[in-house]
């Protein structure tokens, strides 16, 4: 009964699908590994489930591609991969040139704009030799010879010597006497604009400085002194010294109050008085750049330096000697230029306020 029962269960209809699963199981492991021999294959990671009694830790089995290697690059970029020899190469290179770079050159300011583009009290001024000037001789020449395909050239270079004692403080387009008495008018001050030499008929030599010309006091002390034999001036001593422009101190040296024509007791107070008349001028914030016509020795761009603010002082050579020798000298910048018949070299807008001394 018992063998009977197990004939009956193996013509069953489930018996015969098990038979059939199994067999196409087989069957398709077998092709599988076949065709995969040959082939990339993924390498599959298994994971324990969580119990109760064991923790969950991760658990690697021993695949059968054990022994294969699989360019996983190629998967994941379709860039070819550089060779490690230029790579290398590549890098011996760099390293090299940083190796032979030389280091970065000190930076020395010389000006009142620091590195950061911010205003600065302190900065360097370059070094002057008397002795080069005084010694810079007239119609020096320098002769050398060159040879090229079998000629030879011989050439002078003539060096520009110093011009006439008298010519010290020559300015070619403000003192072009040639040009200034053919004007038409003089009424509204063309005399005092710029009239330049044509081409042809300028300088030959240096203008030499002012006998016993000394380094310049550096900033701020500038501010308040600057060497009387670099600006050898006395009449606005004279003119102006009720108006504590400046003063002389001692022998050798100019002071300046920090007077003016429209600030007698001071550009200081006066830079108050302007900031509580007109609360929207906030130096150093809304206004950074000025302009200052008429400026004199320059005492309001002077004064309105350690607020922010860079200042152009403008004023013309006049009766008054060369008021922008005393500015320039005190570190200020300054143009001499007047508003006669022609306009500024500025663009519009390019000043945040303009004052009239």
């Amino acid at each position: 009964m018992k063998l009977l029962g197990n004939v009956d269960f193996l013509k069953s209809q489930t018996a015969i699908k098990f038979t059939a699963f199994l067999f196409m199981s087989i069957a398709f492991f077998y092709i599988g590994k076949h065709w995969s021999d040959g082939s990339r294959q993924l390498i599959f990671f298994s994971r324990q489930s969580p119990s109760d009694t064991t923790p969950s830790l991760p658990s690697i089995a021993i695949s059968p591609n054990i022994n294969k290697e699989f360019n996983i690059s190629a998967l994941i970029n379709t860039t070819e991969p550089k060779p490690a020899g230029s790579v290398k190469n590549k890098e011996k290179s760099v390293s090299a040139s940083e190796a032979a770079a030389p280091p970065p050159p000190e930076i020395k300011s010389y000006g009142i704009v620091d590195e950061n583009g911010t205003m600065s009290d302190e900065f360097e001024i370059g070094e002057f030799d008397p002795d080069l000037v005084e010694k810079w001789g007239n119609a020096t020449e320098i002769e050398a010879e060159m040879e090229k395909e079998d000629v030879r050239f011989t050439f002078r270079v003539k060096k520009f010597g110093l011009c006439e004692e008298n010519m010290r403080e020559y300015i070619p387009c403000l003192d072009n006497v040639e040009a200034i008495k053919r004007l038409k008018s003089t009424e509204r001050g063309e005399r005092f604009e710029r009239h330049c030499p044509e081409t042809g008929k300028g300088l030959n030599c240096l203008v030499p400085a002012p006998k016993g010309y000394r380094p310049p006091i550096p900033w701020p002390r500038s501010r308040n002194e600057v060497w009387f034999s670099n600006v050898p001036h006395t009449r606005l001593v004279d003119d102006k010294g009720g108006q504590n422009w400046i003063s002389r101190k001692g022998k050798d040296k100019f002071k300046f109050p920090g007077g003016g024509t429209q600030f007698i007791h001071g550009a200081d107070q006066y830079l108050d008085q302007i900031s509580k008349m007109v609360p929207e001028i906030t130096f150093g914030h809304h206004i950074r750049v000025v302009l200052d016509v008429g400026c004199g020795v320059a005492s309001f761009g002077a004064y309105l330096l350690p607020q922010n603010v860079i200042t152009m002082s403008i004023a013309p050579k006049d009766v008054h000697e060369n008021q922008i020798q005393f500015a320039l000298e005190r570190g200020v910048p300054a143009m001499v230029a007047a508003f006669a018949t022609r306009r500024l070299l500025y663009p519009s807008q390019a000043f945040d306020l303009i004052h009239c001394s």
